[in-house]
């Protein structure tokens, strides 16, 4: 009797457990799909050297995109028009220094579809950094982590929003 009421108990729980957590509004992510007509595609961006369109070409290459040289008819044209990085004081030091600031990583860019007109998009990502006047070394390193992550997310969300057009 011990052993299936055990059973009983964790079976109840499990169900307990499955109900709280689809009644919070948890769902999974579905994979980014991009849709056919955007497949082929040609990438530019203002400056070719920018950590974000590096991280772009890589992010739509794992997601099936083929990326082309030139433009075609045929071919989608994404366009990287601005990524900024913009930093604002949040809090000083009792000595004046600036203790902690606010990044708004801010992107825009155009898609254009074959036989459609472009569309213009952009969005920003924030994030909170605190500095240490004396720790500048690890506060360096640890604001161009920061800002890979920043780029990581802004390339994620740049395919989120072409599977959803």
């Amino acid at each position: 009797m011990p052993v299936r009421l055990s059973k009983q108990i964790s079976l109840a729980l499990l169900a307990l457990g499955l109900c709280v957590l689809s009644g919070c509004g948890f769902h999974l992510k579905k994979a980014s799909y991009i849709p056919e007509d955007l497949r082929q595609m040609v990438l530019i961006g203002e400056d070719p050297k920018s950590a974000l369109l590096e991280q772009l070409q890589a992010d739509l290459s794992r997601s099936q995109v083929q990326l082309n040289a030139k433009s075609s008819a045929q071919s989608a044209e994404l366009v990287l028009l601005k990524d900024r990085l913009e930093r604002q004081t949040l809090s000083l030091f009792k000595n004046g220094q600036v203790a902690q600031y606010e990044l708004a990583y801010s992107v825009a860019y155009r898609v254009t579809r074959p036989g459609q007109k472009p569309t213009e998009h952009s969005f920003e990502l924030y994030r909170n950094y605190q500095d240490d006047p004396d720790n500048a070394l690890a506060k360096s390193k640890e604001l161009d982590l920061l800002l890979s992550e920043l780029r990581k997310q802004a390339s994620q969300r740049i395919i989120r929003q072409l599977s959803q057009l």
